[in-house]
């Protein structure tokens, strides 16, 4: 039967204790400083931040989750934190500034919320590395790199990705409607970006706008961080984490293809469930499935390649 202390890196299990940073005043200290005056600089844009997900929560709703899992990540690696060697790093100091001049520059000479969080990350990482050293950033990176999947991206950027996904999405449900309705005995058209149901009887119902109805392609970025979180906490190699990651984008296709159909089915019940809360439902449970895909690659991806004896140690 395998022990705790089986999990812990042999590292950590040989370390004292006594050497964790958080039993040194100094770095306590340092660390507590650093912390409140990251938070007081950039406290407005953290509740800008916050409104905007949570009156936007069909689309940026994930942002309150991204911390969550940037901080299961720094837990997972406290052992390797605990006992990683604590050196100021100057060139640290250098991205710190970098940072804090952007944020003010993006602040007031040229306003976008979307870069002012790119700086505020930067400056964390510039503060972690300055206060810290590259031994503990070492394992901080990749929490830290996470965290921009809880910035919003600004509106042109998200048309420009949406725009051509949504098109995509369109000919894709239309094609699986068709399919269906070629048991069930109804059919779809389709003018542009325009979906039209067909009952059995021939009624023509209201046209669906595919635009509207995908608006679930602006959940690009949460299928993104779901495959960076999968890659990440249960990949072991670069290269499988890219592959998961990469997935994202079909994945969030796939989905809103299968969005867009069962809206268009749900008219043929009741138009009203094709809008308001239903629509954004739909969409919301739509990420389970994609778990289950991401788990899948993650499960195939280690069944078809086998690591050598060792390497997991």
């Amino acid at each position: 039967m395998s022990t705790a202390s089986e999990h812990i890196p042999a590292a950590a299990q040989g370390a004292d204790p006594a050497r964790a940073w958080w039993t040194r005043p100094d770095c306590v200290a340092s660390a507590g400083l650093a912390g409140v005056a990251f938070i007081a600089l950039f406290q407005a844009w953290f509740a800008r931040q916050g409104l905007m997900s949570w009156n936007h929560l069909e689309d940026w709703g994930h942002a309150f989750v991204v911390p969550l899992i940037s901080g299961y990540m720094l837990w997972r690696a406290r052992h390797q934190i605990a006992t990683a060697p604590v050196t100021p790093f100057p060139a640290g100091l250098a991205a710190m500034l970098t940072g804090m001049v952007c944020y003010v520059f993006f602040l007031v000479q040229m306003p976008n919320h979307m870069l002012q969080g790119l700086s505020a990350l930067l400056t964390l990482f510039g503060t972690v590395l300055f206060v810290f050293g590259p031994g503990v950033m070492r394992w901080a990176f990749l929490p830290i790199a996470f965290l921009i999947f809880g910035i919003t991206v600004s509106e042109q950027i998200m048309i420009r990705l949406t725009f051509p996904l949504q098109i995509i999405a369109a000919k894709g449900s239309w094609i699986l409607l068709n399919i269906v309705g070629a048991i069930f005995g109804f059919k779809a058209d389709i003018d542009g970006n325009t979906l039209t149901m067909i009952t059995s009887a021939g009624r023509e119902l209201k046209p669906l706008n595919v635009a509207e109805a995908c608006s679930g392609m602006r959940m690009l970025i949460a299928f993104f961080a779901l495959a960076a979180a999968v890659a990440l906490l249960s990949c072991r190699e670069w290269w499988q984490r890219v592959a998961v990651v990469l997935l994202a984008g079909p994945v969030a296709v796939l989905m809103n293809v299968v969005r867009v159909a069962v809206l268009g089915i749900l008219t043929l019940i009741d138009p009203n469930l094709a809008t308001g809360d239903a629509h954004t439902l739909i969409g919301t449970i739509l990420l389970v499935p994609s778990l289950g895909l991401f788990l899948g690659m993650v499960w195939a991806l280690r069944r078809t390649v086998r690591e050598p004896e060792g390497a997991a140690a």
